[in-house]
């Protein structure tokens, strides 16, 4: 099990990246032979990009959700993603074509992602008592400060704190501070 690091941390990386989603959906359970295939495709190409960080991978965390799975990966650049998808000496193109050739458009199996380019500073994280984890975990952790105390504070530089918001300084101070509201 990993080791629960007491304290409050955020993830800290210089310059921008890339956050990549990917995953599948069962879209009809009794096609096994078709899923399957595709359920477990990820795994060679995880072993490959963590076997070899200079490939521009970061780093990943996977989830599960009802009739599928997923995984945020983290990398360095677009090109190093592209450039590992596009590769034929690469396991992800020879996956892609499997999958293809397999299930193509017969909608047994859904495969999806999203791509976002992260700038510098355009990003705010926090992590509470948690193992390394999320863009914490494939980049530095970074003890939360006085200076980084809000989800406000983690994104505002600055040069960023006139454009992040068209209230008076007094205000987003304000807000910034006021207790959590209450569901109950």
């Amino acid at each position: 099990m990993a080791q629960v690091i007491p304290g409050r941390f955020t993830a800290q990386i210089d310059g921008p990246f890339v956050v990549f989603l990917i995953g599948m959906r069962i879209n009809r359970f009794f096609a096994f032979s078709k899923w399957y295939p595709t359920a477990t495709a990820m795994q060679p190409m995880l072993r490959s990009l963590y076997d070899h960080p200079e490939k521009g991978f970061l780093g990943a965390e996977q989830f599960y959700y009802w009739r599928g799975a997923g995984l945020v990966q983290y990398w360095r650049s677009f090109e190093d993603l592209e450039q590992f998808a596009r590769n034929p000496s690469e396991p992800h193109l020879k996956a892609w074509q499997r999958f293809n050739q397999a299930v193509g458009g017969d909608g047994s199996v859904g495969i999806w992602h999203e791509t976002y380019r992260v700038e510098p500073r355009q990003y705010e994280a926090i992590y509470v008592n948690m193992p390394a984890f999320g863009l914490a975990g494939a980049t530095q952790r970074v003890p939360i400060g006085s200076n980084r105390e809000t989800a406000r504070d983690r994104m505002i530089t600055s040069d960023t704190k006139n454009s992040f918001s068209s209230q008076p300084e007094s205000q987003i101070s304000a807000i910034s501070t006021q207790e959590p509201r209450s569901n109950g």
